[in-house]
């Protein structure tokens, strides 16, 4: 079983690619009142089964809403089944795999192994971060297949590896800068829209991962329960869509599906 999170198709892609290389055609999405109420939904593992976590860091830890469901599902043989995490990053991770071990194991199941995958950047929502080029997203996303290919090898065989890219101070991005971003860098009020392009299209809405945006009259409107997945913003059609003046000029991204 693979279980995944994603905001612009990054972490989807990886799911779908591995859900190919191993055969595993159980693929859930958390999306919708899975991550609204995990606590409410029971999936079913077993003895000698394995449950493959796919999400993007966030500011080198796991996001929250994945901290909450993998606090808070139901896995039916979920302590008999082997724990895989694959995290789809920029660049690197720090010490996320770490912090994803702790969640699993604070349920009594088993993690094997963790890895991580370059992609497209999409994180836009501080000075000195912004998409990357045309030409540097499609080479991550040529590499991202023959990475996956290893990835499903090493979990075929059930190897226990943390084969993750860290990244420079990786225990300071994860210890220190990763709860400073989660207090004050996701914060749904910070989300605006330009009046004058808005074409009233109710996209933004009806893509959000947690229905938090309503349209009230012609425009959105950002309520308190945030993923911050950034899916509003890079997949606004007119790029109507800012986050203060931290978005000013910066580009968009959403996975390209016929890539």
């Amino acid at each position: 079983m693979i279980i995944y999170f994603s905001g612009t198709g990054n972490s989807r892609h990886i799911a779908r690619l591995l859900g190919k290389e191993l055969n595993d055609n159980e693929i859930v999405e958390l999306t919708g009142d899975f991550l609204l109420y995990p606590e409410r939904f029971r999936l079913e593992s077993g003895e000698g089964q394995r449950v493959i976590w796919v999400f993007p860091t966030y500011s080198w830890g796991v996001p929250p809403v994945v901290a909450d469901v993998i606090a808070k599902i139901t896995i039916a043989g979920g302590e008999w089944a082997d724990h895989f995490m694959v995290t789809t990053c920029g660049d690197d991770i720090g010490k996320c795999h770490f912090q994803w071990r702790r969640l699993v194991e604070a349920r009594y199941w088993k993690p094997v192994a963790t890895f991580s995958v370059r992609m497209p950047n999409t994180y836009v929502c501080m000075k000195g971060f912004d998409v990357d080029s045309p030409v540097v997203a499609d080479s991550k996303i040529a590499e991202s297949a023959l990475r996956v290919r290893s990835i499903a090898d090493f979990i075929r065989r059930r190897v226990e590896i943390d084969d993750v890219v860290e990244g420079r101070w990786p225990k300071i991005k994860t210890r220190y800068i990763y709860p400073y971003f989660l207090k004050h860098n996701m914060n749904p009020e910070g989300f605006n829209v330009d009046e004058s392009t808005c074409i009233s299209c109710g996209k933004c809405a009806r893509n959000c991962p947690m229905d938090n945006i309503t349209l009230k009259g012609k425009y959105p409107v950002w309520g308190v329960g945030c993923a911050f997945c950034l899916r509003c913003y890079h997949g606004c059609p007119v790029h109507a869509i800012g986050y203060g003046n931290a978005t000013a000029g910066k580009g968009q991204y959403m996975f390209p599906e016929k890539s």
